[in-house]
């Protein structure tokens, strides 16, 4: 894409960001990429009205002829009925029970391609699709047949489709009031290579005729031609630019978390930061994939979900935005106006409307149940624990469990409200309280890590007598991590309030210390109050 003149820009982010830009990011790691040969995908579902649980679809076997209910994911709303698979497979949270996993972020793209009479939503193709798919190139499959037959009522979204093998980018939109069915273009990412987006779509030009890495729909060009979103050649055609082209908003908010992400796998690629800061007509847009410089492992990528733009001119943990304490977060609205110019917060990877997120983990070298680990998480990525849910279990812990709570109610059984307890708390003396925070999630989640090996070789013992014995010890093990990161945050909440309470803050004595503000936040009271909060020198004789 070449952007166009900067004002142009400006304006169309603002139009964006009024009618809430939704937020959420996804990250993909091929085989070849990863340290033990696993495919890895991450998703983080921001919302500020998501309740975080990890939800399970147990297998199951349905008559002939029997009809399923669609009912939208965001909103609750009964869409309709489809015919039912004769055949579903288990599934926890975004995985089944052959290591297929599917995340997504939505990039609007044009408006006028939502068609409400669809019978389908972006939710429900995820899930739907996990129940009736054992690859990702059959998730492809099932996504795009059914919207092809019963319609698409979401606007543009970009999905993440991958197994043990494969990681593919799927990006979908609708064709409009009374057009059933969507345009889309798949690409699979390839071996040894990284990728990733966040609310706006990344496929421009896609090859015509390799369908082992690229699928699409047969008439993805010529409606874009009908529509006069594109007139040059076949060759020529980007579907990023034709059905979503970026604005302001698409660049600065979104496009930038992919920058931030491949500039840590990459460093000394040196990727521009003029494509994203939007402020640069005929700016080099990013690429699809890129060859990390290293193979990265599980830690690497926990660790790549939980970006606030550190060390760079984004960096959300600087400026007086992030207060004494250098608190990475910017409460809504995203701009806001002073004498009628608009400015903006930075949009970061880790954020704190965040429902849940997890970093998937899907190996070919182990049967599916085994093989696949959703390490889940709840709340703000910053400060959540990862715990390893095999997607081979059975159920799914209570603190995590649908039912367990909801977005109403505060209750200390529900993992979500023991992390936004923490997470809220710290938020309040970030740069402190971040670092008690910070101890107890690396000695959960490293001490989950190393014992994943004994973990999965006992699990292999039990399957090769028994795949059902298998899974029920899986179950026990994931339920056990479950409980231990409960208890552990409620206990780190009580201390946080004892260490910290009424601005004080509790040596390792238990003495109560009084630690007063950074000097450079005092030197800006002084320098905003100016004389006012001043006190006089004593006169001399």
């Amino acid at each position: 894409m070449r952007l166009r003149a900067i004002a142009l820009l400006v304006g169309l982010a603002i139009m964006a960001v009024s009618t809430g830009l939704p937020g959420c990011t996804n990250f993909l790691i091929t085989r070849g990429a990863a340290v033990d040969g696993s495919v890895i995908v991450t998703y983080a579902a921001d919302s500020h009205v998501l309740y975080g649980e990890l939800y399970y679809r147990p297998a199951a076997v349905y008559a002939p002829g029997t009809m399923m209910d669609v009912v939208e994911w965001d909103t609750g709303k009964y869409l309709g009925r489809i015919p039912q698979a004769e055949r579903t497979y288990s599934v926890v949270g975004n995985m089944n029970e052959h290591q297929v996993v599917i995340g997504e972020t939505t990039y609007g793209g044009r408006r006028e391609l939502v068609n409400p009479e669809g019978l389908l939503d972006y939710g429900s193709l995820m899930y739907i699709a996990l129940q009736r798919a054992r690859t990702a190139r059959e998730a492809i499959g099932v996504m795009t047949g059914l919207v092809a037959e019963h319609g698409y009522c979401s606007s543009g979204e970009s999905f993440s489709v991958a197994d043990a093998r494969e990681a593919w980018i799927l990006e979908m939109i609708g064709k409009g009031p009374k057009h059933k069915g969507a345009v889309w273009v798949a690409r699979r990412i390839p071996d040894g290579f990284v990728s990733a987006h966040a609310n706006q779509a990344r496929i421009r030009q896609f090859p015509l005729n390799d369908p082992q890495n690229c699928l699409y729909a047969a008439d993805v060009i010529e409606f874009a031609r009908e529509m006069k979103y594109f007139s040059g050649k076949d060759s020529e055609f980007s579907f990023a630019d034709a059905y979503a082209p970026a604005d302001f908003g698409a660049l600065r908010f979104c496009e930038a978390r992919v920058w931030s992400m491949f500039r840590r796998v990459a460093p000394s690629q040196n990727f521009s930061l003029d494509y994203v800061l939007g402020k640069t007509p005929d700016a080099e847009p990013l690429p699809l994939w890129i060859r990390p410089e290293r193979k990265l492992s599980v830690r690497d990528v926990m660790e790549l979900m939980r970006d606030h733009f550190e060390d760079s001119p984004m960096d959300l943990g600087q400026g007086i935005g992030a207060g004494p304490y250098a608190c990475p977060y910017r409460w809504r609205p995203l701009t806001w106006k002073v004498d009628g110019k608009t400015y903006f917060n930075e949009r970061s990877t880790a954020t704190q409307q965040t429902g849940f997120s997890f970093v998937s983990q899907a190996r070919a070298g182990l049967p599916d149940p085994i093989g696949g680990i959703l390490w889940f998480a709840v709340d703000d990525t910053n400060s959540c624990v990862y715990v390893p849910m095999y997607c081979g279990i059975l159920d799914v812990p209570h603190a995590y469990a649908v039912g367990t709570g909801d977005f109403q109610h505060f209750t200390w059984e529900s993992a979500f409200w023991v992390f936004n307890f923490v997470s809220n708390y710290a938020y309040l003396r970030y740069s402190d309280m971040i670092r008690d925070i910070k101890t107890e999630q690396q000695r959960l989640e490293g001490g989950f890590l190393e014992e994943i090996n004994a973990v999965d070789q006992a699990a292999r013992l039990l399957y090769a007598d028994s795949p059902r014995n298998a899974r029920e010890y899986l179950t026990r093990y994931s339920v056990s991590c479950a409980e231990k990161t409960i208890a552990t945050w409620r206990k780190l909440g009580e201390s946080l309030l004892v260490k910290y309470l009424d601005g004080n803050v509790r040596d390792t004595q238990g003495n109560v210390t009084h630690p007063g503000y950074p000097q450079d936040w005092y030197r800006r009271i002084a320098e905003e109050s100016k004389e006012f909060l001043a006190v006089p020198e004593e006169s001399k004789e």
